[in-house]
Parts: C-alpha cells; structure tokens; sequence
C-alpha cells in the first residue's frame, strides 16, 4: 500500500452488557486467562498499519485500570457517552482529520488480520466513503410481530437477497465520520453503527466479505464460542 494518512482504532467500550447476566459489563469478563477487552485490543494493536488505539470508557468505570494495558503508550483513553456514537463522537474528537477511524467493538475480540488487511485495502483505494466489515445473510429471515406477545409470532418473511450482517472494524474518514455522527444527532437520527451515520448524510459504503467467527459477545452462549475461535485464531497465527 502507499503512503496513507494515519490509521487509528477506536474501541467504544462504555457499555454495561445486560443481556450477559453477569457481574461485570461483558468486556471484562475473562477468556484464556485475560479480559475481552485485552484480547480486542491485542488484535488491532498488534496490526502493523493501525498506529495507537482510542479507547471510550465511562466516568466511572471500576475495572479498566486493573487492566495491563490500561496505560500502554499505544493506548488512548477517553470518556464515553451514555451511547455508542456519543463514545465514538469523544474518540474521534481527539483524531487529527486527515487520520483514518477503524471503529471496532469492545465485544469483539476475535478479530483477524486478515480482514483488517482486507478492510484498510478497500477503504484506502475504493471511491466510495469507506468501509465495514459483514457476512451476507445466509439463514432465512423471519419479521416478528410488533406486539410484545410471548413467545413473539411471525409477521412475514424477509427477502434476505442483498442483505447483510453489518460486523466491525468500520472505516471512515475521522473528520466525515465525526461530521456524519454529529448531524444524525443534532436530526435525531437513530445510529446503530457507524455506517448508518455515514448513510444518513449521504456517503456511499462499501462491504468487505468477513469471517463470520468476527463474532460480539451480547450473551452467555457466546462465551464458549468465542473461546474456541480464540483458539484457532492463535494456533493459527
């Protein structure tokens, strides 16, 4: 690749994780003897084009200084908002314009390089905006019924042609990405990722065909799970 503005990752990491039932918010919790967190970090610091890592956690969070890391001098930490872009809006702050923001979930952390190889090509030489990581959609897609009955009842069937999981790493100009997310909220624009702030004023996005083991913990099941891609990730390194 030529010679290209910094690429700097970005890691919202302020949120509580209720879904995981447990006593901590669910980047803490361990995994081959180190926090999810430790394990995101370590795939996207370890990536020789990305520079340093921006890092939002809240005000009062109790474990991040117990963390390793916590004062690496790749490391940046910043305080998050009570959202996802309210976090990626105070990291982005701190990125020179010019830079790249590679956007990753706390939840994450069995990130490969592979695809943050296949991601930084498509974002540096595409024309579009930037770019996401995500897998087509491969199961049938079911729309529930708006009603909060129990169990939910099928509404219809999706048409799944086209669709895709949007995943992370998300690649974005610092200062587009930082423009893009502060006019969805100043519109009250709901963003649920990145790119949805990028769609929402205008900017075309590419997606980049991901290894769907890029899995984000949200549940006790998913433990186990992201234990054994751990696993081969490292045995395949």
């Amino acid at each position: 690749m030529t010679q290209h503005p910094p690429i700097i990752a970005v890691v919202p990491a302020a949120g509580v994780g209720s879904r995981m039932q447990a006593d901590r918010p669910k980047q803490y919790l361990t995994i081959h003897g180190k926090t999810v967190l430790e394990h995101t970090f370590n795939a996207l610091c370890d990536h020789p084009l990305i520079t340093r890592v921006v890092v939002a956690v809240s005000h009062d969070d109790p474990y991040f200084d117990a963390l390793s890391v916590a004062r690496a001098p790749w490391l940046t930490r910043v305080t998050g908002g009570h959202t996802r872009s309210e976090s990626v809006l105070a990291a982005t702050a701190t990125l020179p314009d010019a830079s790249w923001a590679l956007v990753h979930d706390a939840a994450r952390p069995c990130l490969s390089h592979k695809d943050i190889d296949a991601l930084i090509q498509t974002a540096l030489t595409s024309s579009v905006a930037g770019a996401i990581l995500a897998t087509p959609v491969r199961d049938t897609m079911k729309r529930a019924q708006p009603d909060l009955t129990e169990p939910a009842l099928i509404a219809h069937t999706e048409n799944r042609e086209h669709l895709w999981h949007a995943l992370t790493p998300q690649m974005f100009r610092a200062d587009q990405l930082r423009a893009a997310l502060e006019h969805a909220q100043q519109a009250g624009i709901p963003v649920t990722d990145e790119a949805s702030a990028m769609e929402a004023s205008g900017h075309a996005v590419a997606l980049v065909d991901a290894n769907p083991a890029n899995i984000k913990i949200t549940r006790p099941a998913d433990m186990p799970l992201a234990q054994f891609y751990l696993s081969a990730l490292h045995d395949n390194s």
